[in-house]
């Protein structure tokens, strides 16, 4: 199997950055993978059109330090620019492909992908988007189980019983996990699960096999209520049941999950902990971009990370 020198993980502007200035640097066999159709992704889905795009982000001046001239604009200009950049540098990039997973052998890291297909490399650089807020429901969460109701898996304790809604990989994940200690029922609105790779397929299908994970599938919930302060879940197929908490896991989140999946070390606020070359707890992975901020960074401030890192590990292959 090929080993790429670099494989970047997402397509925003730190991920860009740091593809182009390899480039620069005359690195062979870097991939960027990007799960979204196009680059850019966070851009395009919640600036509005025309958005006036500063490089100095609420007033904090910051000097860019790469190749990349990036000036004040728009949402347009900006993506323009972008285009411009992955088209002349000639970038081997892979769009609508997720990464799942990235764990290390020796000097060697495995990206595992949502299909299942594996790819190595010596780098890795972590850049994806912070999407802010998870998605939430259609109906509303009454006020009464606000505090029963979870967008990722850290507050459940042993013993609960727990309803975890969604198809894709993570709400899989926490099904089957929450299963060994806890009462648990997932619950997605189609019958089959189409997203998720083929180890959380495996392990899905040993845990409901087992009777320890129950599931409710092809049903969409209806609304909640609250039943003496726990949430009372009302299908649309007209059955309703009780449960301690629900986790819905239904996209949006930002990625904690996966960078505990990586093993890097976070902060109290879910922040990956990384030195002065933006490189992680785990040797060899860097983070860039909105990561590395509690409530997000500027596309300036991502410039620079892809700038630095890559100067960096430069510095590490001539070695």
């Amino acid at each position: 199997m090929k080993i790429y020198n670099i494989a970047i993980v997402g397509g925003g502007p730190g991920g860009i950055a740091a593809a182009v200035e390899s480039v620069i640097l005359k690195i062979d066999d870097v991939i960027l993978f990007e799960k979204g159709e196009n680059h850019s992704t966070t851009i395009r889905k919640f600036y509005k059109d025309n958005k006036r795009v500063d490089k100095d982000y609420k007033g904090q001046k910051i000097d860019l330090n790469g190749n990349i001239y990036f000036m004040d604009g728009t949402k347009e200009s900006t993506l323009d620019l972008f285009d411009k950049i992955l088209a002349t540098n000639n970038i081997d990039v892979r769009f609508k492909i997720e990464i799942d997973n990235i764990s290390k052998d020796g000097d060697i890291f495995t990206l595992r992908t949502t299909g299942g297909d594996e790819v190595k490399a010596k780098f890795v650089v972590i850049s994806i988007g912070k999407m802010g807020v998870p998605n939430k429901p259609s109906y509303p969460i009454p006020l009464e189980i606000r505090n029963k109701v979870f967008f990722n898996a850290n507050s459940i304790n042993q013993n609960e019983k727990v309803l975890i809604v969604g198809g894709g990989n993570s709400a899989v994940e926490y099904a089957y996990f929450l299963a060994e200690k806890n009462n648990v029922m997932l619950n997605y609105r189609k019958a089959e699960f189409s997203r998720i790779n083929q180890i959380n397929k495996e392990l899905l299908d040993k845990s409901i096999e087992s009777g320890k994970l129950k599931t409710k599938l092809a049903i969409d919930i209806e609304s909640l209520d609250s039943s003496n302060g726990k949430p009372k879940v009302n299908f649309k197929d007209g059955s309703s049941e009780i449960f301690d908490k629900i986790v819905y896991a239904i996209g949006g989140v930002a990625p904690v999950d996966f960078l505990k999946k990586c093993n890097l070390e976070l902060d109290s606020t879910g922040v990956p902990i990384v030195n002065a070359s933006c490189e992680s707890s785990v040797k060899n992975i860097f983070v860039a971009g909105d990561l590395l901020f509690k409530s997000g960074g500027s596309i300036a401030s991502a410039l620079n990370n892809g700038f630095d890192i890559i100067t960096e590990i430069n510095n590490r292959i001539k070695q």
